[in-house]
């Protein structure tokens, strides 16, 4: 009997030949990924009184989030993680001109296919999009990695998510993953690992990659992979001077429930408030009102999606009564959306184009006032989201967010989209 990608992942960081679902090990990532709380797991180190640090090479503190610094506290949580850097002389930092701790860590090669990656983030599922295992921890489990080097951890069951066909018009990654969460419920993969495969996979770019393990975290997951492959390798040309191995699960492995998704069958979707698996079609909530667009968050603000933004606003306007607001996922992102114009046309479409960041999806900016509601294409729409709870969030593709940004109301992005 073979072993699925977390299996392997985790038998070879615990030293083992074999693992099983269910089994208790002893893991040693390849990274630990804190970021703008770093503060948080310092401050654990001074109440506990340890000084010396297991392996310095394997931490990354990256300060995302509520950047620049919006209040005092804020100012001080962040000087805390710089004068921790330079105490311990840390190799890998970086400040809050970067972006999302996410980006940050697969565009400067800290993650690599086959590698373990724990994060102080949720969200650090989005890993999988390389086919590492990626998943969130607490800061008092960071801290206690930094100091020991390993973390023990449940080796969870896996489910088989299989794509086949192609997208229709108008129809993205974000739709697809929003439909899915909506019918196996945000509990639906609760503790699983699961791994896409499908005739669709070597057609995603990694950017839709990223889209769709990342947002696996809200149907409950531990873990989301796609399998490494060309396209994974093109991605990390000139990131890492590390082997690259494109591990991949074996063809007997043993997955607990299989799903099967005909990707042609599917259409524009939003998650409305206030659960990402409160899903409905595009056409069921068109011509409803709303207050401000986003996009941005590390599900959905790389190239590809304001590449897609920027095509359905050429030679249009932001509506009046919409304030529409983009905040590119790092800053290799902005940089190649400035070079090839996107930004210049974003701005000429009345989009207020803000630094590198969470943004609103961390509640940095973008607060929304009292009985308004924003058209996202975050990660999250839960109550209170966006600092406010008495407002409301949907989610949608960019491109749903763009053609509704157009028009004033929730609209069917399929009437842009050549």
């Amino acid at each position: 009997m073979g072993m699925t990608l977390a299996e392997k992942i985790l038998a070879n960081k615990s030293g083992k030949s074999k693992v099983t679902s269910g089994e208790i090990v002893d893991a040693y990532p390849d990274a630990v990924m804190s970021h703008y709380a770093s503060y948080r797991s310092v401050n654990v180190l001074k109440k506990i009184g340890v000084d010396k640090l297991y392996d310095p090479d394997r931490i990354v503190i990256i300060i995302d989030h509520r950047v620049p610094a919006r209040t005092v506290e804020n100012a001080n949580q962040e000087k805390i993680a710089r004068d921790f850097v330079k105490e311990k002389n840390l190799k890998n930092f970086y400040d809050v001109h970067k972006g999302i701790a996410h980006l940050v860590m697969m565009e400067n090669g800290h993650v690599l296919p086959g590698d373990l990656v724990l994060g102080t983030d949720s969200h650090s599922t989005i890993y999988g999009c390389m086919g590492a295992l990626g998943c969130g921890i607490g800061f008092t489990e960071c801290a206690s990695i930094w100091i020991i080097g390993k973390l023990w951890m449940k080796v969870p069951e896996s489910y088989k998510i299989v794509l086949y066909g192609t997208f229709p018009k108008g129809v993205y990654a974000k739709d697809l993953i929003l439909d899915f969460i909506g019918k196996v419920t945000a509990n639906g993969c609760t503790y699983k690992s699961v791994e896409f495969h499908g005739d669709l996979i070597p057609r995603l770019t990694m950017s839709e990659r990223m889209t769709l393990t990342c947002m696996s975290m809200e149907m409950g997951v531990k873990s989301a992979f796609i399998p490494p492959d060309e396209v994974t390798l093109s991605y990390l040309k000139g990131r890492t001077d590390r082997k690259i191995n494109l591990i991949q699960p074996d063809e007997d492995a043993v997955y607990a429930k299989e799903f099967v998704v005909d990707v042609e069958k599917l259409e524009p979707v939003v998650a409305v408030p206030h659960n990402v698996d409160q899903v409905k079609k595009v056409s069921e909530v068109a011509g409803r009102p709303f207050h401000q667009a986003f996009v941005g968050s590390c599900a959905n603000a790389n190239l590809d999606d304001l590449r897609v933004v920027a095509d359905i606003l050429k030679g249009r306007k932001v509506h009046p009564d919409v304030r529409f607001i983009i905040a590119p996922s790092s800053q290799e992102v902005f940089l190649e959306a400035t070079r090839a114009g996107i930004i210049q046309s974003l701005i000429g479409a009345n989009v207020l184009v803000t630094n590198p960041g969470c943004s609103a999806c961390g509640d940095d900016g973008g607060a929304l006032a009292d009985g308004e509601i924003c058209l996202a294409s975050s990660t999250r729409n839960f109550l209170g989201r966006m600092s406010n709870r008495k407002s409301e969030v949907y989610l949608s593709s960019p491109a749903t967010v763009a053609a509704s940004a157009i028009r004033g109301v929730m609209t069917d992005p399929r009437e842009f989209v050549g």
